[in-house]
């Protein structure tokens, strides 16, 4: 069975860690006198720190520490927070994420920059490098301890007996207390079991610790930070230096005459009497308890081993298929009954299974934080982030695909959208401009919006574009939405030149690309002068979905059954009546159809008694004519060939229980294409 390399699992921690560090200093910019919010940067910078230097990051940690001591200073009030220092560190964060992925490359002369910028940002002078680095880290290495009066502490604590396999170095621990101050320190040995018994990558002693120092309780408790949840520790006050040097520690008390032990120790109302950490508390669990139960909370799986379990669901689901045809034909009621369980177990399965894939869109959001204040800072603008809908959920591979995408989106919105500040004044605006991220659940679809309160599109500029790169003829009419969805062509651009942002004419493309093989749609909206929202409609997952199997002369098809409002029967009378209209009337309203049979030049005669199966996406409706409904059908999807990318009625295909195949269709295609059929016959009449 194979191990999670512990350097991948540092890998993945660090991710998270830096990622808690962006979203702490994004928050700084808007309160930078926010001491919780210091504090909790400060405290991912050290986690960040020890466990770099614990795996073996030694580069990382150097660097690190610069930036914690920075912070530190910032906490202790001794510099304050400015949008400079807050810049410097997103800068550093950078240059930290490269030294953890690639720790043996040669990163050049960028951590001395970095160094010298944020010691600039601390209040000193960017003069050398060295400097720099030497004046940051001054604070933290440099103690004058007898300008203030020492406190003496005693420290007991123990760490999980898994605590090494996890990469926790006790050793380390203990430099950090010796760097605080002066001190003695005694291994407690009594737990550790006989040799026989002994596993060696267990952890069984725990540490008596005389600390003497300037420091506050604070600073200790800073050393066990990123450790505190999963350890026993017992700090005690215990006087100043009189006390402190009152109370030796010997390396093994039991060696110790009665009479000398009480003629040196210290009396039981200054120095509580000492036990083993494992013994004082009474009603927890032990440490390796607790960590066990903590680590039961949380699985890490790799992405690849849900994707193949997602395909062993969809096989099995194919298969119940088949067994539950195979008991429908059959006689014999066992059989009958076990397709059921079977059907009925499977069914549960498959909604765990989807429920593990989605992931909340909050994962994908939280990343535009911090791109929007760069180009917040490039571009001179004054902008405002607004996300809604974070809980909303979608399948993990849809995230994945979906994040570059809403980048050229955001991006597009801050450059083409948003006016300057003076520009939005002028105009009767806020000088903030706001770009906000929207996501909702609409059925089967999830569907995610960009919006900003920006200029709008303007129509003649995409005309007059569209015009002269050969895209329409000059004079050719369009309706606004067929207008709008021009600046999607390939290599469309408005923008008057290139810059960092735009104006090669790539991006939109690939955003439509990208969003058509996710089987969605786009739709944009824009209001001249109050900006422009574009809405992505994607399905809620790319893995089983319900369908609704129906068939169209001999050829079977599913229709995604949450697309689906309801079912009309269609005589062949009317279907004959309703020729060159095809309209059918739905509780006082018109809804437009297609007939399948002729979509598809099956060349078969309609069935007598034709249904009519009305789907929807938002507010637009249209009916699908079908000869037969079967029923409904858990749908594996699967995906077409490249030979038939260019068809746009369907959207994938699933096997069906007999093996045979039947495709899936294009809700959204077949909305659109039914809406257009509508405005050509309204414009006939």
């Amino acid at each position: 069975m194979s191990t999670l390399d512990p350097v991948a699992v540092f890998r993945m921690e660090a991710a998270e860690c830096l990622e808690a560090i962006e979203a702490g200093l994004l928050d700084l910019t808007h309160q930078l006198d926010n001491k919780d919010i210091v504090d909790a940067v400060f405290r991912g910078l050290h986690t960040l720190k020890g466990s770099g230097a614990m795996f073996g990051f030694e580069a990382l940690a150097a660097f690190t520490h610069h930036c914690e001591t920075a912070f530190d200073r910032v906490r202790k009030g001794e510099v304050a927070a400015t949008s400079e220092l807050v810049a410097a560190v997103l800068a550093a964060q950078d240059h930290m994420q490269a030294l953890v992925d690639q720790p043996d490359a040669d990163h050049g002369d960028t951590g001395s920059k970095l160094l010298a910028q944020l010691q600039a940002a601390v209040g000193g002078k960017a003069t050398a490098p060295a400097a720099a680095v030497a004046a940051i880290a001054a604070p933290a290495v440099v103690r004058e301890v007898s300008a203030k009066t020492k406190n003496s502490w005693r420290i007991r604590f123990s760490l999980p007996a898994n605590s090494m396999a996890n990469g926790t170095n006790p050793l380390g621990l203990l430099d950090e207390l010796r760097d605080l101050g002066e001190c003695t320190v005694r291994a407690n040995t009594s737990a550790i079991p006989p040799l026989g018994e002994l596993t060696p990558t267990e952890l069984h002693i725990s540490w008596d610790v005389m600390l003497t120092s300037e420091q506050d309780r604070s600073a200790i408790d800073d050393v066990f930070i990123f450790v505190l949840d999963d350890m026993e520790l017992s700090v005690e006050e215990i006087g100043g230096p009189a006390a402190a040097t009152a109370a030796p520690i010997v390396e093994n008390p039991a060696s110790v005459p009665a009479a000398e032990e009480s003629a040196t120790a210290v009396p039981p109302a200054t120095v509580p009497e000492f036990r083993p950490v494992e013994a004082v508390p009474a009603r927890r669990e032990p440490p390796a308890a607790v960590s066990q139960a903590k680590a039961a909370e949380n699985v890490r799986v790799p992405a690849e081993r849900l994707d193949e379990l997602m395909d062993r669901v969809g096989e099995l689901v194919i298969a119940q298929s088949r067994l539950s045809q195979l008991a429908g034909a059959s006689t014999d009621i066992a059989l009958r009954s076990v397709s059921e369980e079977i059907e009925r177990l499977s069914g549960e399965l498959r909604d765990t299974m989807m429920v593990l894939r989605m992931v909340p869109v909050a994962t994908l959001f939280s990343r535009f934080r911090r791109l929007v204040h760069d180009l917040a800072r490039e571009t001179g603008k004054v902008i405002e982030l607004v996300t809604e809908g974070e809980s909303t959920e979608v399948d993990k591979t849809v995230i994945e695909r979906l994040a570059d995408p809403l980048v050229h989106l955001v991006r597009n919105s801050i450059d083409h959208g948003l006016e300057m500040p003076a520009d939005r004044l002028a105009a009767g605006k806020s000088q903030a401009g706001t770009v906000t991220l929207s996501a909702r659940q609409a059925g089967g679809e999830v569907i995610i919006s960009i919006k900003d309160d920006g200029r709008g599109i303007n129509r003649e500029r995409v005309r007059a574009k569209a015009e002269s790169s050969g895209l329409i003829h000059p004079g050719q009419p369009l309706s606004d939405s067929e207008l709008l969805q021009l600046i999607f062509a390939p290599g469309f651009s408005t923008a008057a030149a290139i810059t960092n942002l735009s104006g090669r004419g790539v991006g939109m493309d690939v955003v439509k690309k990208t969003v058509e093989a996710l089987r969605g749609a786009i739709d944009i909206v824009s209001v001249p002068g109050q900006g422009s929202e574009v809405s992505l409609r994607i399905p809620l997952t790319l893995a089983i979905i319900d369908g609704l199997l129906v068939r169209v002369g001999s050829g079977r098809y599913v229709i995604p059954l949450s697309a689906v409002e309801e079912c009309l029967e269609l005589s062949l009378e009317e279907d004959l009546r309703s020729r060159g209209r095809s309209f059918i009337s739905l509780r006082d309203s018109l809804v437009p159809f297609l007939r399948l049979r002729d979509l598809f030049r099956t060349g078969t005669k309609p069935d007598v008694h034709q249904k009519v199966v009305v789907i929807s996406t938002g507010t637009e409706r249209v009916g699908l004519v079908v000869d037969q409904i079967i029923g409904d059908h858990q749908t594996v999807i699967k995906s077409m060939s490249k030979l038939h990318n260019d068809v746009a009625t369907f959207s994938g295909a699933t096997i069906l229980g007999d093996g045979s195949v039947a495709l899936i269709l294009d809700v959204g295609h077949l909305v659109a294409a039914g809406q257009h059929q509508e405005a050509q016959l309204r414009v006939a009449g």
